[in-house]
């Protein structure tokens, strides 16, 4: 297992089961949470902030499949392994394609359940690594894009305006942007990071700074080439100014 201690979540509502893992995985280590159900789960999620979360789908109150779903409306990138008795090919699909990282069929064996532990606790080290790499990064030199230049940690722009003074608030979201070039982001994500909302709302905060950016930053604001829409998504930022 990877040396430093990482917290882990389980949530599984067969006591023998989780008590279980839980031991194995305090003996590699690790600190380890467990929830009896879903809706203490997502309590344990927000307050405890695993690195992975080890998920049972067949449980009480709210299944493995509604746990999930509400954890990637704002975290993209946690680990999550299923553990069910539901082995069946459209279970897995159906759950890959909500967003599960892996998913292990009960019965299992103890040994396989520890080494999927592990990759996965590693691939989110690295993806961890790159991500704090690429916040430095952005953080301590220029983010230049057409005739823009922004320098996040002075919260200021340069732009075709003249001299911009950002908020705070612009701020995170533009950083969220620039460290992922290209790559269409979710309003609830969005939201999340720029505001602390943990589900969809109807509000149209998000949408006003999206206009207050396309003012600062565009060349035509209603023809944006930089941040741009995805019709049933959220925005994307392009650096290259194609647009979409």
């Amino acid at each position: 297992m990877p040396s430093e201690n990482r917290r882990i979540l389980i949530v599984e509502d067969e006591h023998h089961i989780a008590e279980g893992l839980k031991l194995n995985l305090e003996l590699a280590g690790h600190t380890v949470k467990w929830a009896v159900n879903g809706v203490v789960g997502l309590e344990y999620w927000r307050e405890f902030k695993p690195d992975l979360i080890v998920l049972d789908i067949m449980m009480p109150e709210l299944d493995g499949h509604g746990v999930l779903k509400a954890i990637r409306k704002v975290d993209l990138r946690l680990p999550v392994l299923i553990l069910s008795a539901k082995n069946e090919s459209v279970d897995k699909v159906k759950a890959f394609r909500e967003g599960v990282d892996d998913y292990l069929g009960k019965p299992f064996s103890l040994d396989e359940f520890m080494v999927r532990v592990e990759r996965l606790l590693v691939k989110a080290s690295w993806l961890a690594q790159e991500e704090v790499k690429l916040a430095n990064k952005s953080e301590l030199e220029p983010v230049q894009f057409g005739s823009n230049t922004v320098y996040l940690s002075l919260l200021k722009a340069q732009t075709k305006g003249g001299e911009i003074n950002l908020t705070e608030q612009e701020v995170k979201l533009l950083h969220l942007f620039f460290t992922h070039p290209g790559l269409p982001l979710k309003r609830s994500q969005l939201l999340e990071v720029g505001w602390g909302y943990a589900e969809d709302t109807n509000t149209r905060t998000l949408d006003n700074f999206m206009v207050r950016f396309r003012k600062y930053f565009e060349k035509s604001p209603k023809s944006p080439k930089y941040f741009c829409s995805v019709r049933g998504i959220g925005y994307l930022w392009d650096p290259t100014g194609k647009g979409r």
